[in-house]
């Protein structure tokens, strides 16, 4: 199966487009106001997902079959109390104070499973529309658990533990009321090879999936790298908590940024491929870090050089972990820039960036990872985002078994002299 930026791109919208749709179906029947969160085409592993969803929050879900221009499977998924809050917005002039309830019966079983009959169908008119066909749907099933095994273990599309699987996520958040759902779609992959050869444009190659899927590992590999970088420059131990590669619009990015006082460092790199890597810390993090590495830590350690200059050390540090692995695995040359240090609230840290890149493209594919240490204050968001392009030309020339063969050269030696 060959992805295409073009093919991608389509698929982009049309789950945009099935959100938006889905959106005002939940407005009309709750009265509810309604917004599109962040849409994302995630590559994602099966341990991922479980990691993803054995969050110890109870979830009920509402999943459905597709079959006939598109196959596999599609599900909206609750809290389980976001369910409960929409079953009582849905059931509030039929039943009183006194009424209020806090399990699942026939009733409000029925209920979810319509509304998320109602909401699945938005998500696939919408499909349908942008790839011109008809997508027939089963009946839905009504699902609750703690685990992802409800939810996922009986599709055959669901990917086992080390398989990379293309997922469609949707968020939809209503205004100002604790309801808020994601969307899952798990593609039939003969289905989908089908549908990205028609999509894919006639002047671009294309990307293979199992080299797309080298690459996955390669930068899991880096932000390993990255894990190991921190714990030998500051004392912390460290882990590399979750990880992913998705595919994005460009102007989506800076809504995954929280909206709050960051820390961090900002390169870019170039050579094949090319593109910007962020470090980005929120600022309790950030302090904790300087304390860690300086012995005597200004009170206010980013009006201080002192402290500015801990965070570029590190980044520095971090970043040739994370880059010469890919480069020895390309085998070709990765420079990145000096460390600028960047401090400021929510997506202005990551704008310059966004901006930049889209001189010349629509989307990015997005290397997001979270390096979090054990019961200390210190988490770590990374940001790989590759010019397409360039990107492209790197992975048609991947040999994926040189990505578990050949070792990374980042060398903690001299740093450990010097501590």
């Amino acid at each position: 199966m060959k992805l295409d930026v073009n093919a991608l791109g389509t698929f982009y919208r049309m789950a945009r487009e099935g959100a938006g749709i889905a959106a005002g179906r939940l407005t009309r029947m709750t009265g509810v106001d309604t917004r599109v969160g962040v849409t994302k085409l995630n590559f994602m592993r099966g341990s991922e997902i479980r990691s993803d969803f054995e969050d110890g929050r109870e979830k009920v879900g509402v999943r459905v079959e597709l079959s006939n221009g598109f196959d596999g499977h599609a599900m909206i998924v609750f809290d389980r109390e976001g369910a409960l809050n929409v079953v009582r917005t849905l059931m509030a002039e039929s039943e009183s104070e006194s009424d209020e309830f806090d399990e699942f019966d026939e009733m409000t079983r029925s209920a979810v499973t319509e509304l998320g009959q109602i909401m699945n169908n938005g998500f696939i008119d919408g499909w349908a529309d942008v790839l011109g066909t008809v997508i027939d749907i089963s009946t839905p099933d009504f699902i609750e658990g703690t685990t992802v095994d409800p939810f996922f273990e009986d599709l055959d599309e669901a990917p086992d533990e080390d398989d990379l699987a293309l997922l469609f996520q949707s968020r939809i958040e209503a205004v100002d009321t604790e309801i808020g759902f994601s969307h899952y779609l798990f593609p039939d992959h003969d289905s989908m090879a089908r549908i990205l050869e028609r999509q894919r444009a006639d002047d671009h190659e294309g990307i293979e999936y199992d080299k797309l899927a080298g690459f996955d590992r390669m930068a899991k590999q880096g932000a390993q790298e990255v894990a190991s970088a921190a714990t030998t420059m500051t004392g912390i131990e460290t882990t590399v908590n979750i990880r992913r590669l998705n595919f994005v619009s460009l102007e989506a990015i800076p809504e995954e940024i929280p909206p709050e006082m960051l820390v961090g460092v900002a390169f870019e790199f170039d050579g094949t491929p090319s593109g910007y890597l962020l470090f980005l810390f929120d600022e309790a993090s950030a302090e904790e870090i300087v304390d860690a590495m300086v012995p005597t830590a200004p009170d206010e350690p980013f009006e201080d050089e002192m402290g500015k200059s801990a965070i570029k050390e590190l980044g520095n540090i971090m970043a040739s972990g994370f880059l010469d692995g890919w480069a020895n695995v390309l085998d070709t040359t990765i420079d990145h820039s000096t460390p600028e240090f960047v401090r400021d609230i929510g997506s202005a840290v990551i704008d310059p960036v966004v901006i930049q890149l889209g001189e010349n493209q629509e989307f990015a594919f997005v290397f997001d990872t979270e390096i979090q240490a054990e019961g200390r204050e210190f988490d770590c968001d990374i940001y790989a985002i590759p010019d397409e392009d360039d990107l492209e030309r790197a992975l048609n020339d991947l040999d994926v078994e040189r990505v578990d063969e050949t070792p990374t050269t980042a060398d903690f030696t001299d740093i450990e002299e010097d501590s």
